[in-house]
């Protein structure tokens, strides 16, 4: 498909809207294929959609992650919707607990797949099980005695768990420490602070567990360092090992599979690195400075194979990708590695 028509595609998919008439079924959509190499994929269009064609999610400033049976896991302002992997809706986690969820790990734990989450209005972190929803811990503010801080705002971006079952929070829209605790949610240590400098954060976004390498890292998205976002390792005890690479506009989040990291970035387009950092392919890039990055593009105007708020990603056992851009109607998007036979 040409770019010449997808921008035709994007333009009647926005008079129909400007009519009311949405994203109607009778405009056929064809996937739009992107990357390069062995990391190319295709677009699946209307995935996630509901019979209209219209978003079922609700405004998106989150996470989407994977379980162990292959099911699909958003978060919106209104909470959790969990799809199949042909993007029918299957159940939803809706409720105060499932709000402002900006950030969501995923890890088996005695058989059953538990959620960990990053709650940034709402100040905490949460972990529930993933299939009933049940809430099994919180993490409010550490005290005063315990960690030494006097605390006044929390709004944690990101978590992120280590093999032993120690949580990682990051405070990235506030003081920008990272938090550590026990797996019973017990505050053990800190580390970090604001700034931009080498070893300093300005605006500690996005993090997971680096299993790229022995022992595992933590990879840290420094979304607002100057003069360009960067990627940061750490080791699990909080000591500053690298930087891993610059220039990546503003990286939100990181999800690894194998030896492949990819890392969405706010300005619209997400960034495939290999295990030596280096960039093996970039998807969905917005050639429009007023589009990328921008939260106001309703489902109306999204041009198929060109992402805007790129804020979260994740891969499926196949390789294949599902990335959520931070939008105003909720776009969430699948894209299948081609090759992968799925």
């Amino acid at each position: 498909m040409t770019l010449r028509r997808v921008l035709a595609v994007g333009f009647v998919l926005g008079v129909l809207g400007m009519l009311g008439m949405g994203a109607s079924p009778a405009v056929a959509v064809e996937p739009v294929r992107m990357g390069c190499g062995i990391m190319t994929f295709d677009t699946v269009p209307g995935w996630g959609l509901d019979a209209q064609g219209a978003s079922q999610i609700g405004p998106t400033h989150g996470s989407v992650v994977v379980d162990s049976q292959g099911l699909v896991y958003t978060s919106s302002n209104l909470g959790i919707f969990v799809f199949s992997p042909d993007g029918t809706l299957v159940r939803r986690h809706l409720g105060d607990d499932y709000t402002s969820l900006h950030d969501m790990e995923i890890r088996s734990e005695d058989g059953r797949d538990f959620i960990y989450g990053a709650r940034n209005a709402a100040g905490e972190g949460i972990k529930f099980d993933a299939e009933t929803g049940g809430v099994v811990l919180r993490l409010g503010i550490p005290s005063k005695e315990a960690c030494g801080l006097e605390i006044a705002k929390w709004a944690p971006t990101a978590i992120t768990v280590a093999p032993n079952g120690e949580i990682y929070l990051s405070d990235g829209y506030a003081s920008n420490h990272i938090f550590r605790f026990s797996p019973d949610g017990t505050y053990l240590s800190h580390f970090g602070t604001k700034g931009n400098g080498m070893k300093e954060f300005n605006t500690a976004h996005g993090m997971t567990l680096d299993t790229r390498y022995d022992p595992p890292r933590l990879l840290i998205c420094d979304r607002n360092h100057e003069p360009k976002g960067r990627l940061l390792h750490y080791d699990l005890d909080g000591n500053f090992l690298e930087e891993v690479i610059t220039g990546l506009g503003m990286p939100t989040s990181a999800a690894v599979q194998g030896d492949y990291v990819s890392v969405p970035d706010l300005h619209g387009r997400v960034v495939i690195l290999n295990k030596n950092n280096t960039i093996m392919a970039v998807l969905g890039h917005n050639p429009d400075p007023a589009r990328g990055g921008s939260f106001n593009v309703p489902q109306a105007e999204w041009i198929e194979g060109i992402f805007s708020g790129t804020h979260g990603s994740f891969w499926d056992a196949d390789g294949n990708l599902y990335v959520q851009d931070w939008n105003v109607s909720g776009r969430i998007m699948k894209l299948v590695r081609v090759g992968s036979g799925s």
